[in-house]
């Protein structure tokens, strides 16, 4: 089943990933390319209201990018836990968002100027995402990105894995989850308490016991 899920997965994540080497490359000769971060910044919002950061699975060009091949030369250590900090999480975001919009502002009324300074910032978290996801692991910038920051904070009671109590602590769920989160740790509560849940199902799939399941799923059967 896991086999299965990961295929599916990856099929999704290759419609989307070419969006990222579209802007970071095609963006310095075609500027308005760079509105397409915009697009991408806006739809994350939009899902966290009622899915959490679901965006971040596959529909993020970045995040599938990640997984597709940064994966594959990523030394997959254990992410610090200095990343998921709150304190340096709303730094991050107070620090990147504020250099996009003063350079917006200097550039107001210059589309092309505009857009170039969405390509500016795309390639430079790109490329501090990929050395650090060399040295730890491929998702470690989606615990700093500040639209990935602004979606855990709207996430909350979002679309939630429930941990049933067949769950026997195997850790398998750790084990896959790409966000390197450790839902068997919720197991007294009953749901997953961590925000940072790209919602990916690659825990629910691999679960031995089949004691993970989002909300929405079991509403449905119900």
């Amino acid at each position: 089943m896991l086999t299965e899920f990961k295929k599916k997965r990856t099929k999704l994540q290759t419609y989307t990933w070419i969006g990222l080497p579209l802007v970071v490359i095609g963006g310095w000769f075609f500027p308005e390319l760079g509105f397409f971060l915009l697009a991408c910044m806006v739809g994350a919002i939009a899902i966290a209201f009622y899915k959490g950061r679901a965006w971040c699975d596959w529909m993020c060009p970045r995040g599938s990018f990640y997984d597709l091949f940064l994966q594959k030369v990523s030394a997959k250590k254990e992410i610090p836990v200095f990343f998921r900090k709150k304190g340096f999480r709303i730094f991050m975001l107070i620090m990147l968002l504020s250099v996009l919009g003063s350079q917006i502002y200097l550039s107001w009324g210059d589309i092309n100027g505009i857009g170039l300074a969405m390509v500016k910032l795309l390639t430079i978290t790109t490329s501090v995402g990929i050395l650090i996801g060399i040295i730890y692991q491929q998702r470690i910038w989606c615990h700093i990105c500040p639209i990935g920051t602004l979606s855990n904070y709207l996430s909350e009671g979002k679309y939630p894995l429930n941990i049933k109590e067949q769950c026997v602590d195997c850790r398998v769920c750790s084990k896959v989850c790409p966000m390197q989160l450790k839902p068997y740790r919720y197991k007294g509560q009953g749901i997953m308490g961590d925000n940072d849940c790209i919602k990916c199902s690659t825990c629910v799939a691999a679960c031995p016991k089949k004691a993970l399941q989002f909300e929405r799923a079991i509403k449905k059967a119900a």
